[in-house]
This record gives structure tokens, sequence and C-alpha cells, in this order.
């Protein structure tokens, strides 16, 4: 007989399913199956995800029948306002753009459910900054002077705008997120149900596990793969952080250590091709750079990242004294026979199919059936019960960021209607001077006051359309004042620097100091400067420059995932560790320094766009330099080191990190062998002594 008291939840649960099964069956419809028109198809995404936000994420906590009701008619409202203004775009557009009562009512409760499902599913920091920005265009731009100051618009503008424009909630936000991130996630929920995490895990342990530090290790190579799978280092530091942070409190590393590897590790995953958490599809849709380059140029970089972390790993685990994780032995090759095809056959589909130049929403959909395909040679069979299963577990782990991206496209619209990003990027361009390292420095700071209500990929969807254009210009300066001190100039190029600079005339297209060129830079009004990049600049110099910047805003704004006062996922490792929240955030940010580092590779080296020669010498002295840099700010090699050696560990890591010749890089790392060989020594001598 069921029992009273959890028929209401049981309801629920049932609902959940058939609703996210449902949303999920419409988006493999449209993206795999049919091609619909943006604006619908957006809509139907957010009437959707609207309609499960009022379900998962009530009013009242356990609510009554009552307040159930209440969020269930919430929803519908949404859904249905959602529904009619779409329908009615083109009786709006007949009338001459005008709106009628009923429109404007259903715009006005669109607007407000938006709201409303954002303060629920991220507390109230996005809904405030949308009412600012939406009041910015309305009423107080035009109060304010100042290179800020803004006309305003009409409340039916404001209004059309919302709806209908190109950057807003039903806009190219809205479709990247009912495209690529949805179809990635259900990807992901597919492979996590089939028993691809319990794979992910088994290999790391069998890889790593024996390994000094085996425990930190495995934590950053499961991680590093299950970014693969999960698209958030939240849920990833969840999924692996219950197995890998007890796994490393009982090898013997401190609880807050455990904990903060597993965030920076989980953060890391957002970094790792080939879906970098949906950034790579977000990136490609932006900047119109195909998804392969995005993706091949992120390899290295996020190798990088790992090794940072694992370095880290390393150094406790000789001075906490951790050694292999314990006696069981686990052999590679037993877990790829026992369920190795489960994850490398969806993925090897999935690669295949993007390299092939299918659509990546395409490509997810088959690599979901590959998914099940291949479950049926494991011991975990899905069968409709699983795939139902998946697919509500990935509608319902879509929520919060379907509702948050749709939204975010409302402060999006306004950026672009008000020309605050242009703005923004010439205010950086000015504080920073020709400094790369205090606009990358901005911009961190930016990205971490937006991460602390902003996941990740809106986090840097906003902070790309403010900042990027800034960091492109930075970049494309840098080369140009190159060009102009190496005396590479067109012959073609030269006619317009007539107008820029007609007294260094003679001078262009010979050899010059690096102060007469950035002199030249520095002459050539604003309106003008895209034209003499592009004149004198390659395609492949400017698309690489472009590429630059983004990756770095989006290296940037991984950062609220490990960076106090926020730390999302420093504070979720905190919870399963049983460890102070803040305490644990400052673990996870030492440990994740790699955020910061790599992007000064990306904006003074030809890391991102040089040749394979070029990529590969930088990656290796980065690497070495990465190592000399934890050293340094541990204080341990392999064993305890002085301040003379940190301070000599601090200038190997800079000869090996900054973009100097190659004699330099090489001086660096025979300093670092010295150094290490001494502690080395040092070591056997402790444990011989003990």
């Amino acid at each position: 007989m069921t029992d009273p008291a959890t028929e209401p939840t049981t309801h629920l649960n049932r609902s959940l399913i058939i609703l996210g099964v449902a949303i999920s069956l419409m988006h493999i419809w449209f993206n795999v199956v049919t091609v619909l028109s943006s604006l619908w198809q957006n809509s139907l995404h957010f009437a959707g995800f609207a309609l499960m936000a009022s379900l998962v994420y009530p009013l009242r906590r356990n609510p009554t029948i009552a307040w159930r009701a209440l969020d269930i008619l919430l929803g519908l409202i949404a859904a249905g306002s959602a529904l009619y203004l779409i329908a009615m775009e083109d009786a709006i557009y007949a009338r001459g753009v005008r709106m009628l009562p009923g429109e404007w009512v259903a715009g006005i409760i669109l607007i407000l459910c938006a709201l409303e499902f954002t303060r629920r599913v991220a507390g109230w920091f996005i809904p405030v900054l949308i009412m600012i920005a939406l009041s910015y265009v309305s009423w107080w731009g035009s109060k304010i002077s100042g290179v800020f100051k803004f006309a305003g618009l009409s409340p039916e503008t404001i209004l059309f705008r919302s709806v209908y424009g190109d950057d807003a909630l039903f806009g190219t936000i809205a479709g990247i997120s009912s495209t690529y991130v949805f179809m990635f996630i259900l990807f992901g929920a597919f492979l996590l149900r089939s028993g691809a995490g319990e794979f992910v895990i088994d290999l790391a342990r069998a890889v790593a596990g024996r390994m000094v530090g085996g425990p930190g290790l495995v934590a950053v190579m499961a991680s590093g793969l299950m970014g693969t799978i999960s698209g958030s280092a939240v849920a990833n530091t969840a999924s692996t952080g219950v197995i890998t942070i007890p796994l490393m409190k009982r090898a013997g590393f401190p609880a807050k250590f455990a904990a903060g590897v597993e965030a920076a590790a989980s953060t890391g995953g957002q970094l790792m091709p080939p879906i970098m958490g949906a950034g790579a599809f977000v990136m490609a849709t932006y900047t119109q750079i195909s998804y392969n380059i995005i993706v091949v140029v992120s390899i290295l970089p996020a190798i990088l990242y790992f090794a940072a972390v694992g370095f880290f790993v390393r150094i406790e685990a000789k001075r906490s004294h951790v050694d292999a994780l314990d006696t069981e032995e686990v052999s590679a090759i037993e877990v790829f026979k026992k369920g190795g095809i489960v994850f490398l056959l969806p993925i090897g589909v999935l690669i295949g199919l993007l390299i092939y130049g299918f659509t990546p929403t395409y490509a997810a959909g088959i690599s979901i059936l590959a998914v099940i395909v291949s479950s049926w040679f494991s011991a975990n069979k899905m069968g409709p019960k699983a795939i139902i299963e998946a697919m509500a577990m990935g509608a319902k782990n879509m929520v919060m960021t379907a509702i948050l991206l749709c939204s975010v496209g409302l402060i999006v619209n306004v950026i672009a209607t008000a020309g605050v990003g242009n703005t923004f990027s010439l205010m950086i361009n000015e504080w920073a001077g020709h400094s790369l390292v205090i606009a990358i420095a901005l911009i961190a700071l930016a990205s971490l006051v937006l991460g602390m209500g902003l996941p990740v990929t809106a986090a840097y969807i906003v902070l790309g359309t403010l900042s990027a254009p800034a960091l492109q210009a930075l970049i494309s300066d840098g080369l140009l004042v190159n060009a102009l001190v190496n005396g590479q100039i067109p012959e073609t190029a030269k006619a317009i620097f007539m107008l820029v600079a007609p007294d260094q005339l003679a001078e262009i297209g010979n050899p010059m100091t690096t102060a007469a060129a950035r002199a030249i830079v520095d002459a050539v009004p604003v309106d003008m400067a895209g034209m003499v990049r592009e004149a004198v600049l390659t395609p492949h110099a400017l698309t690489y420059a472009l590429l630059s910047a983004h990756l770095i805003v989006f290296w940037l704004s991984q950062d609220s995932n490990v960076t106090p006062p926020v730390a999302l996922a420093a504070f979720t490792g905190a919870a399963i560790a049983g460890t102070k929240p803040m305490a644990t955030g400052l673990q996870s940010w030492k440990l994740a320094k790699g955020l910061y580092i790599i992007p000064l590779l990306f904006a003074y080296t030809p890391f991102i766009g040089g040749s394979w020669i070029d990529d590969f010498t930088i990656f290796f002295f980065a690497l070495f330099g990465l190592y000399a840099f934890a050293a340094a700010l541990e204080g341990f090699m392999e064993a305890r080191v002085n301040l003379p050696v940190r301070l000599l560990s601090v200038g190997c890591a800079v000869a090996l990190l900054w973009p100097a010749s190659v004699w330099v890089h090489l001086v660096g790392l025979i300093v670092l062998i010295v150094l290490f060989m001494g502690s080395f020594r040092k070591s056997r001598r402790e444990t011989a002594a003990v």
C-alpha cells in the first residue's frame, strides 16, 4: 500500500521524469531530425525549462499541494507567454513593430518570470543585474554624464528587443544553450548512466594509483577525464570527489588539501578537449573560428594545467610521506576489458564526426546512440528504463544552465544595444596602457566578481562580450609593433601609413626601435586601428589574436570555481572532506595557479597559432617552469628547500615561462635540474637517517 506521506513526492518524481524525457526528445528532434527557426527553437527551449524549473526549484521548501500548484501555474504562464509572443512575431512586424495590449502583458509576464526563475536557480545577483541593465537603457542612462551616457529607449522598444533581439532572451546565447550545451549535457548524462564514470575512476587508479602521491594523481586524472562527461566543475567535484577525497585522506594527505586538489582538478575538466564544458562550442559560435581549431590548440594548455596540479600533489605527497594508493593491484588492461568500450567508443565517435565536419549537435546525437550500443557490450546494458532515466537526468542537470543562459541574454542585449562593450574595451585599453598583464589582471578581477552570480559559461559570455575586443586589440597591436620593428610591412600596406604616420613614412618597411614602432601604433586613430591591423597582419595572425583573447577570457572565467569568496567547486569538496569552506577555497586557489599563468603564454608567446615546433618548445619549457613555480611556492621539492633555493626556483620559473630565447630557457632548466638533484640527495639522506 502506498504511504500517503510519500505520495506527493512519488507524483513529483514521475512528473519530472515525464517532463524531462519530453524535453530531451524535443531537443533531439529539433537538433538532429529537423530544422526550426531559431526563435521557435529557443522559445521552446525556455518554455520547457521554465516549466521544469517550477518543479525542481519550488518557491518554498517542502511545499504544500497549494504552493506546488502555484509553482506549476507560474511555469505554465511563463511557457505560454514565451510561445504566444513568438507566434505573434509576424503580426507585430506587420503592424510596423507595434505591440497590442495582450502582447505587452505577455512580454512583461515573460521577463518577470525569467527574473523569478533566475532568482530561484542562482540567487539575487543576476536578476538585480538584469534590472539594472534594463533600467539603464530606459531611464538612468540618460541621467548620467560621461562615456556611458545613453539617450534611452521607449518601453515598447526595450520590450521588443528583449524578446526578439539577436542577443536577447531568445537570441544567440539561448541558441547556444538549446543546441550545443543541452546536447552535450545530455550526452554526459548517457555516459554517466552507462557506467563510464566508474571506468574513469578505475582507469585513473590503474594508471596513477601506485605512484608517489597516487590518490591525488588519481583525482587529477579522473577529473580531467570526467570533465569530458559532466560539463560542470561542481558536478565533477561531487561525482569523483566522493571517491577520491576519502582516498586521499586515507593515504595521508591533509583533508583540506585533498578537497582543494579535487576542486582544482575538476575545474580543469572544463578546459579539457574535446568538449571543454561546452566552452569550445560557445567560443566557436562567438568567434566564427572552427571548433576543430579551438580543440586542437587547447590540448597542450590543458595538459599543462593538469601537470601543474599534479606537481603540487607530488610535492605534498613527499612532504606528507604519502606513498601508493593501497595494496590492491588494478590492471589498466583489465579496466579496459571491463568497461573501456563504454567510454572510448562514444568519445571516439564524437571526435570522429566533429573532425569530419558534422555539426556538434548532430555529432552529439549520434554519439548518444553510440553510448547505448556500446553499453550492450558491457555489464551495464542500457535498456528502455536506463534510456528514460538518462534523458530525465540530462534535462534535470540542464535546468539551471538553461534558465541562466536565456536570462543572461537580457544583459548581453543591453550591452550590444548601448555599445557598453566597446566602451568597456576602450577603458581597459586606457587603464592597461600597453600592458597585457594589467589588462589580464583587470579581466581576472571582473571575472571573479561576475563568477559570484554566474556559472562559468555565462560568465565567459558576458566577460567575452565586454573585454575580449580589448585583449584582441592589445595582442594585435603587439604583433603590429613587432612587424614594424622587423621591417615586415607589406608594400600594399605602406600607403595606409601616409594617413596615420606621414612623418615616419620613410622608415616604414625598415627595421626600427621598439619605441619608434610603438609611437607609430599609438598615433593610429581608434576608428582606423582595425583597418591598419588588417592591412599589415596576415589573416592567420588576426584569427589567432582573436582566439588567444577568447581563450584568455575563458580560462579566467573558471576562477570562481576555486577562488574565495565564491569557490563553488572548493566548497563542494569541503562538504565531502568535512573541512572549512574558506580554508579549502584558499587551497584550491593555490593549486589552480595554472588558470593565471597559462593565459600569459597565450598573450605573450606563439603558443596559440605558432608552428608545431613553437608549440612543443613552449610546452616543454613551460612544463618545467610550472614545476619550478610550484616548488618555490611550497618551499619543497623532494625535501624542504631554504629561502635562497626558493628564490632561485622563482628565477628558473621566470626563465622557463617568459618569452625569451631558447638559451635563456636552457639556463633556467639546467639550474632547476641542479636544484632538484640537490633536493633529491637531501631527501635520500633524511630517509637513510630515519
